[in-house]
């Protein structure tokens, strides 16, 4: 792609999203070029290599009510690299650990009487029935689960994971964002009611690399380590980005970073209203720590912390999802923490964070030794997790943006679902149809001059 390349559609941002609306407006025969200022694509599902392979840097799965992903990838012919397993779930409650993967747990959950553990799962099923998520909008998740199920049941079971998650802002975390992690679990079992998940053979990355294949098939461009530094408006219209000093014109711009981050490029070219409701989306960051064992720590996936002293809200064992086989032999263990961006142990250097997730652990499992550890990496992300808080839906800024020709398909816009690849992918494919059709509706006036959409 040249400067002078027109007309022309832009996407900023290589994750999910980006991809996908690229991969929508190629197909269409819209000219379209993904500008990405990391070294590879994949965003929040990036990865790096463990013994040849590549792994995701934040942990990743899929439901398989999931419809969105798997379409996609059988679109592009991939089907038979979709991988489903059952998947062991547990609970680390007072220093016990708990099974949570069947209905046949829940009724062996002690730390609930037998009353209780029978009304967490009534309001399991009541929650999954719910249709008008709607009617949960003015209130907060606390409020909803114990009204719903009562206050010792959010008390042992759902407050630990909410604080865990959220920190502070717990109490303000909106009761469609939880209605809709219950929803979701609930329609991802088998047949006899465990939990059932899907991955990707080759893992994440291979398939945003297929993704990025396609669009280049299609005649799309995909350019890694480009970094769009500011919009060019003109007249309230965008007319192009400038990349790394470069100017490039464009009849269409599609922004899919934080919005923290979009609001930085606007600005400078639309009001200051604007840009108060793009920054009004709040964010917490996340730190995650991965370990390379030599063993394993036990024979569940996901187990859920609901444990105040310990500071990961979850320990993924990943190898008890995709095989070991996959990785060498070795052992894979995310720790996850969602956390402001001015925490302590989002600001440590990578030493000191896996000496202290170290810490930590031994206390969990008391067998583990730091001698296990082959390997360990600690990643970061700035902006990781909307803060989705009552009556959200009011505040979400629209696709379409008071600057003529550009877009907005960001996580925070994800709703009621929440922000995960299969959703990214639903919602790139949403704008990418949408931007193709205006592409098409507008009048060419000229070789030199910017295509209106109206």
């Amino acid at each position: 792609m040249t400067p002078e390349d027109s007309p022309h559609v832009i996407v900023i941002g290589a994750g999910f999203c980006g991809l996908a609306a690229a991969y929508e407006l190629a197909k269409q025969g819209v000219p379209v070029t993904v500008f990405e200022s990391d070294s590879d694509v994949g965003g929040l599902a990036g990865s790096f290599e463990v013994n040849g392979t590549r792994l995701e840097k934040f942990y990743h799965h899929w439901f398989t009510n999931d419809v969105h992903v798997t379409q996609l990838i059988q679109e592009l012919g991939l089907q038979d690299r979709i991988l489903l397993r059952p998947t062991q779930t547990g609970v680390y409650y007072s220093n016990n650990f708990f099974k949570l993967s069947t209905p046949f747990d829940l009724l062996q959950f002690s730390p609930l009487s037998f009353f209780e553990r029978i009304r967490l799962g009534v309001f399991t099923l009541r929650a999954q029935r719910i249709r008008d998520w709607r009617t949960l909008e003015n209130q907060t998740a606390a409020e909803w689960i114990r009204t719903l199920g009562g206050p010792r049941i959010y008390e042992v079971v759902w407050e630990p994971l909410l604080r865990g998650k959220f920190g502070e802002v717990a109490d303000e975390v909106s009761a469609v964002w939880f209605w809709n992690k219950i929803k979701l679990r609930g329609g991802s079992r088998g047949k006899g009611g465990g939990e059932q998940l899907a991955y990707f053979r080759g893992g994440f990355a291979a398939l945003a690399d297929a993704l990025r294949d396609a669009i280049k098939d299609q005649g799309g461009k995909v350019l890694t380590r480009q970094s769009v530094d500011q919009l060019d408006v003109r007249n309230g219209r965008i007319i192009g980005v400038v990349c790394d000093g470069v100017r490039y014109r464009a009849k269409a711009v599609i922004a899919t970073p934080a919005l923290p981050l979009v609001a930085d490029l606007a600005e400078q070219v639309t009001s200051q209203e604007y840009v108060d409701q793009l920054r009004r989306i709040r964010y917490l960051a996340n730190t995650c720590v991965v370990l390379q064992l030599d063993r394993s720590l036990s024979s569940t996936y996901w187990t859920n912390v609901n444990d105040p002293g310990f500071p990961f809200v979850g320990v993924i064992e990943h190898t008890n999802f995709e095989p070991t086989k996959t990785y060498g032999g070795r052992h894979i263990v995310y720790l996850s923490k969602y956390l402001p961006e001015n925490d302590t142990l989002y600001q440590m250097a990578d030493s000191e964070a896996v000496e202290f997730t170290m810490s930590h652990l031994k206390i969990m499992f008391p067998e583990f030794d730091e001698s296990w550890v082959i390997q360990s990496n600690v990643w970061r992300a700035r902006f990781s997790q909307p803060i989705v808080e009552k009556n959200y839906g009011q505040i979400i800024p629209q696709t379409e943006t008071p600057i003529s020709g550009f877009y907005l398909a960001t996580m925070a816009q994800i709703y009621p679902e929440d922000r995960g690849t299969n959703y990214a992918i639903q919602q790139g494919r949403q704008v990418g149809q949408l931007v193709a059709q205006k592409f098409f509706e507008s009048t060419v006036v000229s070789s030199n001059e910017t295509e209106s959409f109206v």
